[in-house]
């Protein structure tokens, strides 16, 4: 049956978790985002998978090459407690996740409406519903746009020097741009020392 540390709490060894999760994708993740929200499955242990900072996919180590496999896992990913896992209606399985799961890769910007594209195709407008996020520090800034229950995509550098082209000064002394009629800030109030004046 293989190595103890290669068997789940619940007894199922870590090849057959992979294999059986794989599945899942290809038959649940073939058709867009999956409901996850709606499902609450048991834990069932951790996978050997990680998606690094720039975006790849990785697992047992090695890079998934195909990108059909990488949209049909990151279909039933979900974030939960700080946490990112694969979930199927029967069983949820922790990953790792070195940033975000998604990198912003391209922004439409057109009258009062901005719109990400990501690297594994899906598309948010700039709303409440997925809003923009600063961290970092004015050196270096690391935005984000919630793409769909709590996953984000950390924007990446042309699309952000894009926004910045657009960028207006805001309510808050802020500069920022309009997206659906709401101000989203591109800067902190700590980047400049003191508030706004």
């Amino acid at each position: 049956m293989g190595n103890p540390s290669d068997i789940t709490p619940g007894g199922i060894p870590a090849g057959d978790r992979a294999s059986g999760i794989s599945q899942a994708a290809r038959e649940i993740g073939q058709r867009g985002p999956a409901p996850v929200h709606l499902w609450n499955p048991p834990y069932c242990g951790e996978m050997d998978m990680e998606i690094r900072a720039d975006g790849t996919w990785y697992h047992e180590g090695g890079p998934i090459a195909r990108p059909g496999m990488v949209r049909m896992f990151a279909n039933i990913l979900k974030y939960e407690n700080g946490r990112h896992y694969l979930v199927t209606p029967v069983e949820k399985i922790g990953i790792r996740v070195v940033d975000a799961p998604f990198i912003a890769t391209d922004v439409d910007i057109g009258g009062d409406e901005i719109v990400f594209h990501t690297n594994i195709g899906d598309s948010a407008r700039l709303d409440a519903d997925h809003p923009l996020v600063m961290v970092g520090t004015a050196e270096r800034p690391r935005p984000y746009v919630d793409i769909r229950g709590g996953l984000r995509a950390r924007i990446d550098r042309k699309s952000f020097y894009r926004l910045a082209e657009h960028a207006t000064k805001g309510p808050d002394g802020l500069m920022g741009v309009y997206s659906a009629g709401v101000f989203y800030p591109l800067e902190l109030p700590s980047w400049h020392g003191s508030p706004p004046i």
